[in-house]
């Protein structure tokens, strides 16, 4: 009997599962992170939700022949400051092969599609080995679209691959989620056998390995970015745009975070200019860079949500409480956090300022 064949039979593949999982928990009981009881129940409820999208990712779609679409951030479950103006599309495939991706372009109106090197499983990267976006797409008179993923440049549109790529990441980026029509799209391997072959015990031991280690990879990574961040509360990132796109950022996308922290009769007012884009967002994450709760919190403001100052520029207010202004972010109970401003195909980047002032001395107009 092999090694896996024994660790199945035995449970023992199941008890390192456990004990793996168990393990990671230290990451919560950092010293640097919050130690608030709302922290710190989000901090268990994140694992778990890490736990269901490892599962996902490495078990339900890990057949590299057999890939399918699942979603790594949602409603429920969130990884690295998930965009609130999303839908996310995500899909196991192995770069030595060829992949097509196929559907209904909708009317959304961005969406880009990267293959990445995911190694969230060891270092916390994921870099891009590919990119296309909605600006680029030919879409059919019928309006349906196919994407070629290979290595060599193939059909109308090609998707670049490497031997090292390894996930597809899809952003459908909305304006208005009551109003854009949102794509449809399936992937399958060009080539592939028929049916999938049963379930092995080396594929389901390595799996959990992989799931357990995906897990504690993505949760050090991002606290890790956040212990970092804390050294200097309500003040941008210095970091380069490089840094987010080797964590799997969208290469047309500059990200700007910050650690915020506000006591209570205090808000944090950010104030920019808007530079000819596609898109702009702003939202608040919690200290494990998950968004805050967006179906009922007003967490994030964008392009077409904002309003706007009479000479085009924006003033938006984090605060535990709403002062009477118009663009009001919530806290949502937290003392501290995460926060991230984007500009999608923007023209130029600003950083826009902040300032910490009592919550009555916000300007109301």
């Amino acid at each position: 009997m092999s090694n896996s064949n024994e660790r199945v039979m035995n449970g023992k593949a199941w008890e390192d599962f456990c004990d793996s999982l168990k393990e990671v928990g230290k990451i919560i009981l950092r010293p640097e992170a919050p130690a608030t009881v709302l922290d710190r129940a989000e901090g268990w409820r994140y694992l778990s939700r890490l736990v269901r999208l490892g599962l996902e990712s490495k078990l339900e779609f890990a057949d590299v022949d057999f890939p399918g679409f699942y979603t790594l951030s949602h409603e429920t479950a969130k990884i690295g400051a998930d965009n609130p103006d999303n839908i996310y599309h995500n899909s196991t495939i192995d770069g030595r092969n060829e992949y097509r991706i196929f559907g209904t372009r909708g009317a959304v109106p961005y969406i880009s599609w990267g293959t990445k090197s995911n190694k969230y499983t060891t270092d916390g990267t994921m870099t891009s080995t590919g990119e296309i976006d909605t600006s680029t797409l030919v879409v059919e008179p019928d309006g349906t679209f196919e994407i070629i993923l290979s290595q060599e440049k193939k059909g109308k549109n090609w998707l670049p691959v490497k031997p090292e790529s390894s996930m597809v990441l899809v952003r459908q980026t909305f304006l208005d989620r009551k109003k854009d029509k949102p794509a449809t799209m399936k992937i399958e391997r060009v080539g592939a056998a028929k049916a999938p072959s049963p379930l092995t015990a080396d594929e389901l031991d390595s799996r959990l390995k992989e799931t357990a280690a995906f897990v504690l990879g993505t949760a050090r990574s991002f606290a890790d970015f956040s212990r970092d961040f804390k050294k200097t509360p309500n003040t941008w990132s210095t970091a380069d745009q490089d840094t987010w796109w080797k964590i799997g950022g969208d290469p047309n996308i500059a990200y700007y975070h910050l650690y915020w922290e506000l006591k209570a009769d205090e808000a944090l007012v950010l104030e920019s200019p808007i530079p000819e884009c596609y898109f702009w967002n702003v939202q608040v994450d919690n200290w494990w860079w998950e968004s805050l709760d967006y179906r009922y919190l007003p967490i994030h403001v964008n392009k077409t949500g904002a309003r706007y100052e009479k000479d085009g520029t924006v003033r938006i207010v984090l605060a535990h409480s709403d002062p009477g202004v118009k663009n009001y972010l919530d806290t949502a109970g937290h003392t501290s956090g995460t926060m991230l401003w984007r500009w999608i195909a923007a023209k130029s980047h600003p950083m826009p300022s902040l300032k910490v002032m009592k919550l009555s001395d916000v300007p109301k107009a």
